[in-house]
C-alpha cells in the first residue's frame, strides 16, 4: 500500500457551512495549516448525489480540489437515528430545508419518534472525511459518536442537532458543550465528536505537528 501523503500548503475546506468551517478551522489550527472555503472562494457546491456519507465527502472534496487546483478537504456528516432507521442519516441538511431551519428538523425527529409510542431514543453521528488533491489523490477517514436523542433540546452552542444529542457517557448535550470540550484534539480537548474522531486519524496520517 502507498505511503499517506501529506498535507503542505494552503487548504481548500469544501464547505459553505459555517458551523462545520469553524470546526475545521479550529482542527487544522495546531497544525499550521491555511484554510479557505469553498465559500470564500466563490466555488460552486456540487450536487451530492452519493449514497452514503463517504460518497458525497468524496464528490465535495474532489470537485474543490479541481476548481480550486490544490488540495481540498470535504466533510459529509449527520445523524442517524435508529427508532427512525437510520433517518435522516445522509439527508441531515435537507430535513433542516433552505432556511437551514434545524429547530424545525428537531421537532421532526421528535414528532416522528412520538408517533411511535415508547421506542429507543439512540442515536449516532456519523462523520465521513475525504483529502483530494488535484491529481484524485485521495485520502478518506471515519468517525462516530453514539448516544440518546433527548428532547427538548438543551443548549446553544454547536450547531445542526447537536442540542439533542447527548452523547453516551456524558451528562451534556454537545449544544451544552464549548467547542473545545466537543472536538478539539487533547491535549486540549477530549477529540468527543464524530468529526474530531475522524480528523485525529486524518491528522496522524497527514498532517504533522508543528
Amino acid at each position: 500500500m502507498s505511503p499517506h501523503r501529506q498535507i503542505t500548503g494552503e487548504l481548500v475546506i469544501a464547505t459553505h457551512n459555517p458551523g462545520k468551517l469553524a470546526e475545521l478551522r479550529d482542527l487544522l489550527a495546531p497544525f499550521g495549516i491555511a484554510a479557505v472555503s469553498a465559500g470564500e472562494l466563490g466555488l460552486a457546491e456540487p450536487k451530492e448525489t452519493g449514497t452514503s456519507f463517504r460518497d458525497n465527502a468524496r464528490i465535495k472534496a474532489l470537485a474543490a480540489a479541481a476548481a480550486a487546483q490544490r488540495a481540498a478537504f470535504a466533510d459529509d456528516s449527520g445523524l442517524a437515528v435508529d427508532a427512525l432507521g437510520g433517518a435522516p442519516g445522509i439527508h441531515s441538511a435537507r430535513w433542516a430545508g433552505p432556511a437551514k431551519d434545524f429547530g424545525a428538523a428537531m421537532q421532526r425527529i421528535e414528532r416522528e419518534l412520538s408517533a411511535q409510542g415508547d421506542v429507543q431514543r439512540t442515536a449516532h453521528f456519523a462523520c465521513a472525511l475525504c483529502l483530494a488533491w488535484p491529481d484524485q489523490h485521495l485520502e478518506e477517514f471515519a468517525g462516530r459518536v453514539d448516544g440518546v436523542l433527548v428532547w427538548p433540546p438543551r443548549g446553544t452552542a454547536g450547531f445542526g442537532y447537536d442540542p439533542m444529542f447527548l452523547p453516551d457517557g456524558h451528562g451534556r448535550t454537545f449544544g451544552e458543550m464549548t467547542s473545545a470540550e466537543k472536538h478539539s484534539l487533547p491535549p486540549r480537548g477530549g477529540g468527543l465528536s464524530h468529526r474530531a474522531r475522524a480528523f485525529r486519524q486524518l491528522a496522524e496520517a497527514c498532517l504533522a505537528p508543528r
